[in-house]
């Protein structure tokens, strides 16, 4: 398993962190598998959407505050990040990609993204490159 570390800038944020993934499932010199991605925290995710366009990422986090509103007389946890976990949730810590000729599988528009919730802080993700039998 390889560990990659991120930096996040604001508070709610989606990461393109794709090239950081790629990068990790080469070291693993894995041609044919699953590469399973984790992130190691309650209060950021990981997803697969659209790359090209950065406003995707940036409706994403928009609609999901509108869902998930940070007003914290509304929750019981008293850390004043509620909703992180509650949008942690919903977008889910983990995700696996397909990997083959030793390269993780994307659409055409497809990005990796760290969703963040609770920032800015440093995030630590696993990468874990199991090869086809």
């Amino acid at each position: 398993m390889e560990t990659l570390e991120i930096r996040t800038a604001r508070r709610e944020q989606l990461v393109d962190i794709t090239a950081l993934v790629r990068e990790a499932v080469r070291r693993a010199r894995v041609d044919e598998g699953v590469a399973h991605l984790w992130s190691f925290h309650t209060t950021c995710g990981l997803t697969v959407n659209e790359g090209a366009d950065p406003d995707v990422a940036r409706d994403i986090a928009w609609k999901l505050g509108e869902l998930v509103p940070s007003d914290e007389s509304a929750y019981r946890h008293a850390e004043g990040n509620s909703d992180s976990h509650v949008k942690t949730s919903l977008i889910d810590p983990g995700a696996t990609l397909l990997v083959a000729d030793g390269d993780i599988v994307l659409g055409t528009w497809q990005a990796v993204f760290l969703a963040e919730f609770d920032g800015p802080r440093a995030r630590k993700v696993g990468v874990q490159v199991v090869a086809a039998r």
